[in-house]
């Protein structure tokens, strides 16, 4: 182990091992996590390194007896992701669910709203991605919210993974952290999307502010439009 104790080392399982679920299983198998995941794609090839167990079945993935389960879906499917899990399958009831979407009222209201009064809640968003992150995490920052721990221990072991990562952590309420959201992420992706939409490209006489929007359209562009989808239908402020 590099970064982690063994005393401190979880049991993680993430739901949704897309590109995103794979970039920070990366940096936890790293510290010496142990890792299950389960996903409706089937990612069993993506899941042959040492530390991680893949399963197709969800029952089997809730029985594996996790510290921690980390929601990694898109924002539009948590729902139904949520609905399609037999929590009732849990090994441990005070199982801490973690999730790490780009809005966070929404999964906040969903997690309370669908899992058992013994689970723990933490909402996360961590402020990068697989492009921003790739030289590692420090000075990047990890927004998160105790929305309801009971077993601090396991708790502070999870956040501990960011911040000895180097991250900023930067501890803010739900309805906090969409205000902000809404005025910063949905602005700049809606930017994006339009300069998108009128086929922005870089001209022989560009101007230095010019280039930087095209960099912003073709950032912008390489996440999903369920992505932008969500951080639309999903924050009341960016409604607003």
């Amino acid at each position: 182990m590099s970064s982690s104790s063994s005393s401190s080392a979880l049991k993680i399982g993430i739901v949704g091992f897309g590109t995103f679920g794979q970039f920070l299983a990366k940096t936890m198998i790293k510290q010496g996590h142990t890792l299950t995941a389960t996903s409706r794609t089937d990612y069993s090839q993506h899941s042959l390194q040492p530390g991680i167990q893949f399963f197709r079945d969800v029952n089997e993935f809730l029985e594996a007896d996790n510290d921690v389960i980390l929601i990694c879906t898109s924002i539009i499917s948590l729902s139904g992701v949520l609905d399609s899990m037999p929590i009732s399958s849990l090994k441990r009831s005070s199982t801490l669910f973690v999730d790490v979407l780009s809005v966070k009222e929404h999964p906040r209201e969903l997690l309370l709203r669908k899992l058992p009064e013994e689970s723990d809640i933490l909402c996360t968003h961590p402020m990068f991605g697989p492009e921003s992150g790739k030289n590692g995490w420090k000075d990047l920052t990890f927004m998160y919210d105790k929305v309801r721990i009971r077993d601090e221990v396991i708790c502070s072991n999870f956040l501990n993974i960011f911040a000895t990562e180097g991250c900023r952590m930067l501890q803010m309420t739900c309805e906090e952290h969409d205000k902000l959201a809404a005025k910063s992420q949905f602005i700049t992706h809606t930017i994006g999307r339009t300069l998108a939409e009128m086929d922005a490209k870089f001209t022989p006489i560009d101007t230095k502010g010019f280039q930087t929007l095209v960099q912003l359209k073709d950032s912008t562009m390489r996440d999903s439009f369920d992505l932008y989808s969500g951080l639309f239908l999903h924050n009341r402020f960016a409604r607003q």
